[in-house]
């Protein structure tokens, strides 16, 4: 029996397969359209959640991978994107620059985003589970893998910890 996923699961699925990526895309019936769900439906801790967090930088998309369990820094996402400031994008936003309904961005392919930045804390796992295109599928990746398919460039990206 042939399983069909809605057009965006199957999108990065397709592009898992075609860059040979070791990866696992599933369905979770309970949903996983916040970091918090997703950890609970895939059973790992929140910093393995990567969230794709979409942000505008002076008019250009840029998307921003962090850990489930941590907060973006505009500031800091400003600087690397070598903008003034960093806006996140509103929901209709999100999906023009991703292809993705907000809640189910996934980090790759990203038909009109101009640059996409990891937190290096998601490098610390030998695995994390990323958005896969839907509010209810994600896919479990090595960091390394998701660096090279998503092209993005490690840096510092989330607020300090108080």
């Amino acid at each position: 029996m042939t399983v069909q996923w809605p057009t965006e699961v199957e999108r990065v699925s397709g592009f898992l397969r075609q860059m040979g990526a070791e990866a696992r895309v599933e369905e979770f019936s309970t949903g996983t359209p916040t970091a918090v769900e997703a950890a609970q439906a895939v059973g790992c801790k929140l910093g393995q959640i990567v969230k794709s967090l979409v942000f505008d930088c002076d008019g250009r998309w840029v998307v921003v991978l962090v850990p489930g369990d941590r907060r973006a820094d505009l500031d800091k996402i400003a600087a690397a994107a070598g903008a003034k400031k960093a806006r996140i994008a509103k929901p209709a936003e999100v999906e023009r620059a991703t292809g993705f309904v907000a809640g189910a961005v996934a980090p790759f392919p990203l038909p009109n985003v101009d640059r996409v930045f990891v937190d290096r804390a998601l490098l610390a796992h030998k695995r994390v589970w990323i958005g896969a295109g839907s509010p209810s599928h994600m896919a479990e990746i090595a960091p390394g893998d998701l660096i090279r398919l998503a092209r993005a460039q490690p840096m510092d990206a989330v607020e300090a910890d108080t």
